[in-house]
């Protein structure tokens, strides 16, 4: 087995373009990852990504599935004010969660896929006055390069668009104080990358705090060389891991490509 490979993919639907068929079965597999290392939050959060060859146009989970029932063909189209273009199911989208999606979309062409989540690690950094500590080798990847968003409250304003805008600016990765994370990527097995360590940093910074011992601290330059190995484009990891988790859902949860 060629381990940079993912498995075959079926071929696209009539009528569809192979990219935009393509984009579906990575976010389907996407969503799917997130249900098996428990990123979710029942219903709530959202990855969304740009169409392939469609600047305009987004596809995201339907409003009500579970993200371990979406599936390629039942993602729902929209465009990049939430208006819906096609809707498989009839379900719609959950129009609020889609407008923190539409704020980086809208300010930023670069960004293919924007991930949300409100996991309790990730939410519990959030809320520390002192967000992310480089403590740790998956911390230190982002050192230096985490954005921060005061929470506002639930409702989702067009002023508060743009502040989100303005403190994202050209980062990739943004904090929602008291509320979650956000992620973009310029490839859905990008974001996906950078969401996971995101998580296992949230997570570990969490366990270490809680044993309340003294905690030893890398040199601010040690968490700049890591991060900057982190960034390389040539980065080998990287390349290998998203046909990893497509051949690991290939055995798991095969129906994503439906």
């Amino acid at each position: 087995m060629n381990a940079d490979m993912p498995p075959p993919r079926p071929a696209a639907p009539a009528g569809m373009s192979p990219d935009e068929w393509e984009q579906r079965l990575d976010l389907a597999a996407c969503y799917r990852l997130f249900h098996h290392f428990r990123f979710t939050d029942l219903i709530y959060n959202h990855i969304s990504a740009r169409v392939g060859g469609e600047q305009e146009h987004f596809l995201i989970n339907p409003y009500g599935l579970m993200y371990n029932e979406v599936t390629a063909s039942s993602l729902v189209k929209v465009d990049v004010d939430g208006r819906v273009i096609e809707d498989p199911l009839g379900l719609g989208i959950n129009p609020g969660g889609f407008t923190i999606h539409s704020a980086v979309h809208r300010a930023r062409p670069d960004v293919l896929c924007v991930m949300h989540t409100h996991t309790a690690a990730s939410v519990a950094v959030a809320t520390l006055e002192c967000g992310l500590l480089p403590l740790t080798q998956h911390a230190m990847r982002f050192a230096g390069r985490i954005a921060y968003h005061d929470y506002e409250g639930i409702y989702f304003t067009d002023d508060e668009r743009q502040r989100l805008q303005a403190n994202l600016g050209q980062r990739m990765v943004m904090l929602l104080r008291n509320h979650g994370t956000l992620v973009c990527g310029r490839s859905i097995a990008d974001a996906f990358d950078t969401m996971y360590y995101l998580e296992r940093a949230c997570q570990l910074q969490m366990t270490l705090l809680a044993s309340g011992r003294k905690l030893v601290e890398p040199a601010p330059e040690v968490a700049e060389q890591v991060a900057s190995v982190f960034e390389s484009p040539t980065r080998k990891g990287a390349q290998k891991t998203w046909p990893a988790m497509l051949r690991l859902l290939a055995h798991e949860q095969p129906d994503y490509q439906q």
